[in-house]
């Protein structure tokens, strides 16, 4: 197994350049298979999450082929099987758009139940609830979600929680459904938005995406496109915290600030400076870090896909600060990693209660999902001494070449993989 071993106590400095957005990308490979025509698509992030899905869309019978890193081509005309095995979608959880892109395509998915982070539960019910108003039969057997219609009729879809995967899903095949659909209490993130001007620019007529009212004309069919994928909102405030944490000084270019505006936010609050070009932010933290109070909430609120990465750098805060995770009930398993390395956390039940400490020391710590992992690599760069951080094929699922990123801002990171490489690492940088 893979492991980063990090020599913290650099501040990161300089520029770096973020990718496009995993949690967009998935959703558009899926929603690519919908036309018979070829699709391009290209700002695709390389990583195991985003490979893992087009094996599974290769396994149905499309044809994918990769242009370079960053560009797929996608033709859906070649689909001759409507099961997705549960291999591909016990690694990635966001195989399940292939629901919503096959029922609205052949009337007809089979979907194994979906694996991914263990991050808390993430019922389907609100997907499902969706397809059977859109005039489809929905059961569950021997593991399968089955889903089939005779014909998809627009419907008038409330929302019982706000969700991202059930608005995408739903979008997807009322895309192609007969008449009229409006989803209200939709989710407003920017992949939401990003995947409703994908399915436009395919020939479908979305309306209101990016509010809490989507309304969608369905249409006939879809047709060939080239696309390219908006940068990752997540990416690229994981830098953003790196930068408060290590007391640094770095520009994170290729962005949309307004998606940003809520990491911003916090990092002003707690004391960092944030500048705002048209698609960069540069971030210094020159001065004492201060406490604040988070809480996690659908977009434009606070992420929680950001929760891990600021209560990290809040624990090298003044002060006592409160994170709230109201979006998923395992977020905090980072918490006993991180008072390995000196942090002091207390988790109340949904709340974690920060008191600031002077530093982090180095640890063996392990990640236990994606940001969580993230968040630690956080921790061991702002860390006096040698971290090592197990488990990293988490934080390869969704962040592109992370050690090369931090390295070339100065970080002192290295992949290895047992611990003889480990101990040359710590012997060079001694």
């Amino acid at each position: 197994m893979e492991q980063y071993v990090i020599k913290g106590g650099n501040p990161l400095v300089g520029e770096v350049k973020i990718g496009g957005a995993k949690n967009a990308a998935l959703a558009i490979l899926a929603a690519a298979i919908m036309t018979d025509e070829t699709v391009y698509i290209d700002n695709l992030p390389d990583v195991r999450d985003i490979n893992v899905l087009l094996q599974a869309i290769e396994g149905i019978g499309a044809v994918v082929e990769r242009i370079n890193r960053h560009t797929v081509k996608i033709n859906g005309s070649m689909i001759r099987d409507i099961n997705i095995e549960y291999e591909y979608i016990k690694k990635i959880r966001a195989s399940y758009y292939l629901l919503g892109a096959l029922l609205g395509k052949y009337k007809k998915a089979e979907v194994a139940l979906p694996g991914g982070c263990n991050i808390g539960s993430r019922p389907i019910d609100q997907h499902i609830k969706g397809f059977r108003a859109l005039g489809a039969e929905v059961k569950i057997e021997h593991g399968l979600i089955i889903a089939e219609a005779e014909e998809l009729t627009g419907n008038h879809i409330y929302l019982d929680v706000v969700t991202v995967g059930a608005t995408i899903n739903i979008m997807m095949v009322a895309a192609l459904a007969k008449g009229n659909t409006i989803i209200e209490n939709a989710a407003k993130e920017p992949h939401v938005v990003d995947v409703a001007n994908f399915l436009n620019s395919m020939g479908a007529n979305i309306k209101g995406a990016g509010t809490d009212v989507i309304r969608i004309k369905g249409v006939e069919k879809l047709h060939k496109t080239e696309y390219s994928i908006i940068p990752d909102q997540i990416e690229a405030g994981t830098f953003m915290f790196a930068a408060a944490a290590t007391k640094g000084d770095v520009t994170v270019k290729n962005v949309i600030p307004k998606h940003l505006e809520a990491t911003t936010a916090k990092l002003l609050e707690i004391g960092c400076e944030v500048e705002e070009f048209d698609d960069a932010v540069r971030v210094v933290a020159s001065k004492p870090l201060q406490h604040t109070h988070v809480k996690t909430l659908p977009y434009p609120g606070y992420p929680t896909d950001m929760q891990p990465q600021i209560a990290v750098t809040l624990g090298l805060s003044q002060g006592t600060s409160i994170v709230t995770e109201s979006i998923f009930e395992n977020r905090f398993k980072y918490v006993d990693e991180l008072a390995r390395m000196g942090g002091d956390i207390k988790v109340e039940g949904n709340t974690a209660i920060i008191n600031g400490v002077q530093k982090y020391t180095g640890a063996r710590v392990s990640a236990p999902d994606l940001r969580a992992g993230a968040a630690l690599v956080i921790a061991g760069l702002a860390a006096e001494g040698i971290t090592v951080v197990d488990d990293i094929v988490y934080i390869q699922r969704g962040y592109e070449c992370f050690e090369e990123k931090l390295k070339a801002l100065g970080a002192q990171i290295q992949k290895v993989s047992n611990e003889s490489e480990i101990q040359k690492f710590t012997l060079k940088v001694g």
